[in-house]
């Protein structure tokens, strides 16, 4: 089931409207799981670090054995001329996608030289509305290490984890989950990287291979500090949520959403949290 509308898919080569069927029964990716894709945005007629999220997405696949089979510079062009019939006021979710044909040994291992799937869905999918926000809760499931998955990749293999967090928050009635890691610090939330304010600066947890340390929240980062503000990425615990002034979560779908409440200390949306938003689209417009 699509998340968005007027749907269109790249695949084999050329564009085509709507949602196309790309994988096969037999497509290793089907029944093992060996997919890996990447969120970018169009927004204000604006795509905002595309080729970092086509970057990365050549990243995840290598890390799942997948060979990638289209450089990023290239994606960046099938991706533009796939928006070319979307208007500059409509929102669309940009999707690059891998997965892998043939398996090896014993079947579990992917083949590298096997075949590699590759498709571009495109969806129209609307930013959140002013004045939206979320709420977050603890869950019993927390973000695995590499050890144990494949956390150094956006891969589709991670997500039932993340979907059984946003039911469990939701079936507490929040919106959301923030996660913790193996060691019981904070990670992340459910779906996006998470962000802190405390007396006017800003805290985030560190990068420690538990969680995808996102694109959007490094340009989060690089703004805020080229405006002035301090941030910090450092270990952070569930009470020093508690004790925040404002609390955020950054993802490429939404950028920036506010968190009005993490079970049961409030907040009010901030001036940082709106800034973040303001520098981010300004960033955005200055790149063109």
């Amino acid at each position: 089931m699509a998340v968005g509308t007027q749907i269109r898919t790249y695949f084999t080569g050329a564009w085509h409207d709507g949602d196309l069927p790309v994988m096969r029964a037999a497509d290793h990716g089907s029944w093992l799981g060996t997919t890996v894709f990447d969120g970018a945005r169009y927004a204000h007629g604006l795509t905002p670090d595309l080729d970092k999220h086509c970057a990365r997405v050549n990243a995840s696949a290598k890390a799942l054995m997948i060979k990638p089979t289209v450089t990023p510079e290239d994606m960046v062009e099938i991706i533009r001329e796939g928006l070319k019939p979307y208007s500059p006021d409509t929102a669309v979710y940009i999707r690059p996608m891998y997965w892998s044909i043939s398996g090896g040994p014993l079947g579990v291992m992917p083949d590298y030289e096997g075949g590699t799937g590759f498709a571009v869905c495109l969806e129209a999918s609307p930013m959140a509305p002013a004045g939206s926000s979320t709420t977050l809760t603890r869950t019993q499931f927390r973000r695995p290490v590499l050890e144990d998955a494949v956390v150094n990749a956006k891969a589709g293999c991670l997500y039932p984890n993340n979907a059984r967090m946003i039911a469990e928050a939701q079936a507490k009635g929040f919106g959301n989950a923030l996660v913790a890691d193996a060691l019981g610090n904070v990670a992340e939330s459910a779906t996006a990287n998470v962000f802190a304010v405390k007396d006017g600066e800003v805290f985030t947890p560190v990068p420690n291979g538990t969680f995808l340390s996102g694109i959007t929240r490094a340009r989060h980062i690089a703004n805020l500090r080229a405006d002035g503000v301090t941030v910090h990425e450092t270990v952070m615990s569930f009470q020093d949520f508690h004790d925040a002034d404002e609390v955020f979560l950054s993802g490429n779908m939404m950028k920036v959403t506010p968190v009005t409440a993490f079970d049961d200390t409030q907040y009010q949306v901030g001036p940082i949290t709106k800034r973040v938003m303001e520098l981010y689209w300004d960033w955005a417009a200055s790149t063109g």
